[in-house]
């Protein structure tokens, strides 16, 4: 892996940072990117039919385990951000009607804001290259 790729972490280091990304899901302190730099997402989120109830599904049931590295953010005046990588596997049915067993790689940045923590979803589509996991 890159040298900007970080996977020193503790369990308990993940469960906090998935405890600040599950709150700010739940209080609807977040967004996936849907802009013409995210076309993947937006692919992906209409390929397999996901609503914003399932969308917000998935990210609630992200784990320790999905867990797989941090990176710094490489975008000009934004290197100070850390962008968190989890690859869930979830069941979708595709919009064919059949059901399949997806990787899902997320990527969060978890923003600082005056009122509290806001998550901005990066990254929401199938997995389109080899990840390795930090605690399975």
């Amino acid at each position: 892996m890159n040298s900007y790729y970080n996977q020193n972490y503790t369990k308990e280091e993940i469960h906090n940072v998935l405890r600040i990304i599950k709150k700010c899901i739940i209080d609807n302190n977040y967004t996936i990117a849907m802009n013409e730099n995210r076309q993947e997402n937006i692919k992906f989120i209409n390929e397999y039919n996901i609503c914003n109830d399932k969308q917000k599904y998935i990210l609630l049931q992200l784990e320790i385990d999905d867990f797989c590295y941090s990176l710094q953010n490489t975008k000009p005046g934004y290197e100070y951000e850390v962008l968190y990588v989890f690859v869930p596997q979830v069941n979708l049915f595709h919009f064919e009607g059949t059901e399949e067993t997806v990787d899902i790689y997320i990527k969060i940045n978890i923003i600082d804001t005056l009122d509290g923590n806001r998550v901005a979803v990066i990254s929401f589509h199938k997995r389109n290259k080899p990840i390795s996991y930090l605690f399975k």
